[in-house]
Formats: structure tokens, C-alpha cells, sequence
């Protein structure tokens, strides 16, 4: 079997006919909860694209950041509202990472060894 050259494979029809076939129900649930996700409610279609794309970001997945940068596009937003988007979502990416380390600080001092005072007296 040939893999292809690219990290991620390119999505095909084929891919998308196969996910249908092996879990039908499932796919169709998907389809119909996406689709009511993504209609104008409380927020508009572009607000909704736009925090598609930063969380996107987020959960690194490169067919959700082609599709819902360009839908942002559709939808009405601006370039340089989706590059802000992005940025937010950088953000709160290093954010997670700096909270989450209270969990690493907190092992290091459940391991840690009493040691001599170093305050001078």
C-alpha cells in the first residue's frame, strides 16, 4: 500500500463515502448536528466561524482550520479578523499550559526534600 506523502491524507470523497458506510447513523448525526450548530442563533454565522477557527487552532486539526477559515471568509469575516482569531486561540493555548503547570509545581514540592534554610540570618 502506498502512504502519502503529506502528514495528513487529503480528504476525498472516497474517505468521506467510508466513513458513511462503516457507521451510517452515526455519520448522519454528525452531519445534522454540525449543520444546526452552525446556523445563526444567539450568535451569527461569523462569530461562529470565528471561534471555529481559533478553536481549530486549538485541537490542531487541519481539515476543521481549511474549512472553518474559509467559511470565516464566507460567512463575512476579514483576514485580519481570523488572524485574530488565531491569535486569541494562541493565547489560550499558553495560558492552559502556564495554569496546568500548578499541577507540576505541586508534585515537585510533594517530592521535594527538606533542605537548610537558605535565608540568611
Amino acid at each position: 500500500m502506498d502512504h502519502p506523502t503529506t502528514l495528513y491524507p487529503l480528504p476525498t470523497a472516497e474517505l468521506s463515502r467510508k466513513r458513511r458506510e462503516l457507521a451510517p447513523g452515526l455519520a448522519a448525526a454528525f452531519r445534522d448536528f454540525s449543520r444546526q450548530v452552525f446556523e445563526p442563533g444567539a450568535l451569527d454565522a461569523k462569530t461562529k466561524q470565528l471561534i471555529a477557527v481559533a478553536v481549530a487552532h486549538v485541537t490542531q486539526c487541519p481539515y476543521c482550520i481549511r474549512s472553518h477559515s474559509a467559511g470565516a471568509l464566507k460567512a463575512g469575516a476579514t483576514e485580519p479578523e481570523v488572524m485574530e482569531a488565531i491569535w486569541v486561540a494562541a493565547e489560550m493555548r499558553a495560558g492552559g499550559a502556564i495554569a496546568h503547570s500548578a499541577i507540576a509545581l505541586d508534585e515537585m514540592a510533594a517530592h521535594a526534600t527538606p533542605s537548610a534554610d537558605p535565608s540568611p540570618r
